[in-house]
């Protein structure tokens, strides 16, 4: 097959169309056109009266290397990307690999694994899915938090309930083997050539579930509401590993405990691990009406049938030195109680797969520096705490998130009063003035970032939009040192760090990508001794 790219369809133009596109780009005839499928789809809509779609196209065709030597331009050898799994290692492994954590990170690793004939087992402190759906719906509509399973804690990790954006900018052919695991579960064909891929949080927790049954089916297990709370360290190894229910002898085990599991990141410094500070980010979720964003972005395309909710990235760089940005960003969304620790106040945005609500909304965060909080692991766990418990004394001790029109927040006067854009958080919102939560560094960096968004996407700093706090949980606080080419830990050999927790990802694709990297060394140095021969 040959790769066609920059094959352009007007938005009133269907892919029906798409053979006579090819036909026209290549020269030939429309009967040549034997086979086609799209390999990647964006929008180009720098031109509001030429919005266009634009598409990546592999397609076999008579005559095709005749073609290749007669066009230059655009034109290629098509490479489909197969993902092979390394050879098994020649070291016989006694115990069964564990994977602690079943987030993305946990889920890949936990599958490549189990595909491979290595039966993990796998230790998730939080809640199936189906039990942990009532867990966040008990949280939402009453205020009820379980501390063990919760929007950050469970089946499936915090991506469960959030967008399920799949985009990503790692370079790394595994991201194909991750969408396609995704399709193979359940998800919708297109995030195989969607520019910006997202599945949508009712349709992921179906795909969690098929995830877990196939690994199960494969020999693996999975053991929910079971979470670690000791290793065993023997000169510098890992020998085994205690939960709440028993001890597992354990030499080689993927750390995917996710950005939150704050309990466990000290048990594991107090154990001599290696972990530092890193920087991270902070702020608030800010919401518009979608309407707003669609003008902003497709101007008099807003609306289009063909045309999907619009969305947004954006960047900036404040008068104090700090980067402001938008992260996870959520087309017709809500912003959702994510709380994880009693007494604190979190805020996610969370969107469905038909993006239909009537707002959109981000996080707006400011990047925070290790010297802000003191340069150690443990003061910044303490920050991210310290902020949360402000935003719950802040809200009212309910749960309901601390809130402040933008209007107001630039004047420096709490807000009285909702206007034109309805909060979407579930609990409520308590207006209030944002400065007494967050740091004045971030305000001042969150104040200018928002004037200066505003000229990038217009509508960005309307008075009536309602910034909701806190967002602290964009990314983990630390990092667990490992080596750059094993993934393991650098001074507890069989101990892989992995994912957002361990301060190696961004997302889930991301994430899952490093569950696959680590499942790979294992599988590269060890075969599993099968007890029954």
């Amino acid at each position: 097959m040959i790769r066609v790219q920059q094959v352009k369809l007007g938005i009133d133009e269907n892919l029906e169309l798409m053979p006579k596109k090819l036909a026209e780009k290549l020269g030939v005839g429309v009967a040549q056109i034997k086979e086609w499928h799209v390999v990647k789809e964006s929008i180009d809509a720098r031109k509001e009266h030429d919005l266009h779609f634009t598409y990546t196209i592999d397609c076999a065709v008579e005559n095709e290397k005749e073609i290749l030597k007669r066009i230059k331009k655009d034109v290629s050898v098509a490479t489909p990307y197969v993902y092979h799994a390394p050879e098994p290692g020649v070291v016989g492994l006694k115990d069964r690999p564990v994977v602690v954590g079943f987030g993305p990170a946990g889920m890949f690793a936990a599958l490549l694994l189990a595909q491979q004939g290595f039966k993990p087992i796998v230790l998730e402190r939080g809640e199936c899915v189906e039990d942990r759906i009532k867990s966040v719906e008990a949280f939402w509509e009453r205020g009820k938090l379980n501390p063990n399973s919760n929007v950050q804690y469970g089946e499936g990790g915090a991506g469960t309930f959030s967008d399920g954006k799949l985009t990503t900018r790692v370079k790394d052919p595994r991201v194909q083997k991750v969408l396609e695991e995704f399709v193979r579960f359940g998800a919708p064909k297109d995030i195989l050539y969607a520019a910006h891929p997202h599945i949508g949080t009712d349709k992921l927790r179906g795909i969690v579930k098929n995830l877990r049954e196939e690994i199960i089916r494969l020999g693996g297990e999975i053991c929910f509401l079971e979470q670690l709370q000791d290793v065993e360290i023997i000169q510098g190894r890992l020998c085994s590993i205690t939960t709440q229910h028993r001890k597992i002898n354990c030499s080689q085990m993927i750390l995917a405990i996710g950005h939150s599991a704050r309990d466990t990141m000290h048990m594991l410094m107090k154990r001599g691990m290696y972990i530092e500070p890193k920087a991270f980010a902070i702020g608030a979720r800010i919401e518009h009406p979608q309407e707003v964003i669609n003008k902003a972005q497709l101007k008099s395309n807003a609306g289009h049938p063909r045309l999907k909710a619009a969305e947004y990235r954006l960047t900036h760089q404040a008068n104090n030195g700090r980067g402001v940005y938008t992260f996870c960003m959520c087309p017709g969304g809500y912003v959702v109680p994510s709380a994880s620790m009693e007494g604190g106040v979190v805020v996610n945005g969370m969107s469905e797969h038909a993006r239909d609500g009537r707002n959109a909304n981000s996080a707006l965060l400011v990047q925070v520096r290790p010297e802000d909080y003191g340069n150690t692991p443990e003061k910044a766990i303490e920050f991210q705490e310290t902020i949360e418990r402000k935003a719950f004394e802040v809200g009212g001790r309910n749960y309901r998130a601390p809130a402040q029109l933008v209007e107001d927040f630039l004047a420096h006067r709490a807000s009285t009063k909702i206007k034109e854009v309805e909060p979407s958080y579930a609990l409520g919102v308590t207006l209030c003035d944002l400065h007494d939560i967050l740091p004045s560094y971030v305000c001042e960096a969150l104040e200018d970032g928002i004037k200066g968004l505003d000229k990038k996407l217009k509508g960005f700093a309307m008075g009536c939009a309602i910034l909701s706090g806190v967002e602290t949980r964009s990314s983990s606080p630390i990092r667990i040192v490992r080596s750059k080419e094993a993934c393991m830990s650098t001074n507890v050999e069989g101990v892989y760090p992995c994912g957002e927790g361990a301060g190696y990802a961004g997302g889930i694709v991301s994430a899952a990508i490093d569950g696959l990297r680590c499942a790979e060394h294992i599988i590269s140095m060890y075969h599993l001794i099968d007890e029954e021969v």
